[in-house]
């Protein structure tokens, strides 16, 4: 028999907020608040922000977060991460916003034996990813999905276009695998680093091979890049993205050139049209009336409900940890019940860990939407 589905109870964590008279738990946080990745890193901060400030306190430990942005530099958050657990002592970290920067951490991570939740997709497999988990959903699951969208719309070939880094990497893999199994065939694999001012070269490339449909593995404003320039040399063909893509930035800079684009996304973006008797609607609406008090407007991302729910899965296992935070055998044991979470609903889905599976996602942390006038709307 499936456990049951497990969310925070905000009457429970106020009870231990009223309790809090143990050591702090300190918590490093690591996002991009400034460089080509802060579309992503801002919200970040946001979701975090908002959580804390709904749940203070955690099994009993008043909560002590530090900040710290990375500048979108991966170096630079392997040196934040550093810093935060040898001077400031955190018993746990959370971050980045972009993939080379979460491997940094998560390097760090491993080496000083931390527990690291990154809300950034990071695959890091074996030993050296032991003390790593990600609440984002990985992305082969995210593209199959999109593929399935495609082979159900007809289309046959498929260019690619994506970051000349591990998330292009990661995407293009992905295609690949989905695409062969389904029967569509990619017909070009173009790069381009986050800080490029154009893609001239690369759409051209792409608009030779007439294909089907054009994806993008990229993500935030600098993924914006690809649709512009397909739409100024009139293509008129599908185009589908990442689920690094939903943010307001991307919108505006995308404008009329993403009209019709379909991406995946967590069901947190339209928990409103989920049904009341899905767990994952309750803690969404929770999330947005949580980011709406902390922040004083409502979200219009996908991105800080996942700094969102790694204090919830924090929170979930700090509960079943014993001992006092700042100690190495705390941190091992934090390490140990975030690994074993069961059934925790989340905004973005149910999240399930094994010691060896650092993701914690299935089938039900994914949907499919389409950008319609500026907006996201849910593709039946």
């Amino acid at each position: 028999m499936r456990p049951f589905l497990r969310f925070l109870s905000a009457t429970a964590v106020a009870f231990a907020a009223a309790q809090a008279t143990a050591a702090d738990l300190k918590v490093g946080f690591i996002s991009s608040l400034s460089g080509p990745v802060s579309a992503l890193g801002i919200p970040y901060e946001k979701g975090i922000r908002a959580a804390i400030a709904e749940h203070p306190a955690l099994a009993g430990h008043k909560v002590e977060l530090i900040v710290l942005d990375d500048a979108s530099d991966p170096t630079t958050a392997g040196r934040n991460a550093r810093k935060l657990v040898v001077e400031d002592k955190v018993d746990v970290l959370i971050g980045t916003s972009g993939v080379p920067g979460a491997m940094a951490i998560a390097a760090v991570a491993r080496e000083l034996n931390t527990p690291l939740i990154s809300p950034t997709p990071v695959t890091i497999p074996g030993p050296e990813g032991a003390w790593t988990v990600t609440v984002s959903q990985p992305f082969p699951l995210m593209v199959a999905a999109v593929v399935d969208r495609m082979k159900k719309s007809g289309v046959k070939t498929v260019a690619f276009i994506g970051f000349s880094d591990a998330l292009g990497d990661l995407a293009y893999d992905s295609l690949m695998k989905s695409a062969e199994a389904a029967g569509i065939k990619v017909v070009a694999n173009e790069r381009y680093a986050r800080s490029d001012s154009s893609v001239a070269g690369q759409v051209l490339k792409i608009i030779s091979t007439r294909p089907d449909a054009v994806f993008a593995g990229n993500s935030g404003t600098p993924g914006a890049l690809p649709y512009l320039a397909l739409a100024e040399r009139g293509y008129k063909g599908q185009i589908y993205g990442t689920h690094g893509l939903i943010n307001a930035d991307f919108v505006r800079v995308g404008g009329a050139s993403i009209e019709g684009l379909q991406v995946p996304s967590g069901p947190v973006l339209v928990a409103d049209q989920l049904p009341d008797s899905n767990p994952i609607k309750k803690v969404s609406m929770a999330f947005r009336s949580a980011y709406q008090k902390a922040n004083g407007s409502a979200p219009n991302d996908a991105f800080s409900s996942y700094t969102y729910d790694a204090y919830l899965l924090l929170a979930d296992a700090a509960s079943r940890t014993k001992g006092e935070p700042g100690t190495p055998a705390y941190r091992t044991a934090l390490r140990d019940a975030i690994v074993s979470t069961k059934e925790l609903a989340g905004t973005h889905g149910i999240y399930n860990f094994k010691p060896d599976n650092r993701y914690g996602s299935d089938q039900r942390a994914v949907v499919i939407v389409r950008s319609e006038k500026g907006q996201w709307k849910l593709v039946p």
